[in-house]
């Protein structure tokens, strides 16, 4: 059977990851593919460990944080990712490597170490898929919808560091969709690039 392809879409909070998996799954299924989505920090005890400390406000050291989305990372590739790939599927997920990259590397880790080593111990993505917003415009979104700002990683002046982490990493997986405008023209955007990329629709 044909290993199935990996996609990660990666992006500040508010860039419109949730709303864009959900779409572009729906036209992968009317195309005839088998479609699982998924996300990180995940729903594992690890991922709820993360989850309970990014509400708390009460961030952890670095590289104690970067162990811990690892750690998720790890349990969510066995148990899901490689498996659904395995079986053929087309696997959706918000948020993968480049997420330690530039969030952790926002908190002053060698963003370019977390890369490589990101690359080593897990599936490359047949594609990353970043949603680019900026920062303020992205936090606007996280407000309007009524959801409530974590205060470990929805802070301004962190993420625009995260930002310019994002903006810096080069490698030929990643395809950058703007964000900025209608969700309807996004997920165009994201499924020419889908198309394009992957040959998937």
């Amino acid at each position: 059977m044909k290993r199935g392809s990996l996609v990660a879409f990666e992006g500040l909070d508010g860039s419109g990851k949730s709303t864009q998996i959900e779409r572009l799954a729906g036209r992968l299924r009317d195309a005839g593919q088998t479609v699982v989505t998924t996300r990180e920090p995940t729903d594992g005890a690890v991922g709820r460990r993360i989850r309970a400390m990014a509400a708390s406000g009460r961030a952890l050291p670095p590289e104690e944080e970067l162990r811990w989305f690892v750690e998720d990372r790890r349990e969510h590739v066995e148990s899901l990712i490689a498996p659904a790939l395995a079986a053929g599927s087309v696997v959706l997920t918000d948020r993968y490597t480049l997420s330690s990259v530039a969030y952790q590397g926002a908190r002053g880790l060698d963003w370019r170490a977390i890369l490589e080593e990101g690359e080593r111990l897990f599936p490359l993505p047949d594609l990353a898929l970043l949603l680019e917003v900026a920062p303020g415009q992205g936090l606007a979104r996280v407000r309007a919808r009524g959801g409530r700002l974590e205060p470990t990683f929805e802070d301004e002046a962190y993420l625009d560091r995260v930002a310019a982490i994002f903006a810096a990493i080069d490698r030929p997986y990643i395809a950058r969709v703007d964000a900025r405008g209608e969700a309807e023209r996004v997920e165009d955007a994201v499924y020419a690039a889908v198309r394009a990329r992957l040959g998937l629709g």
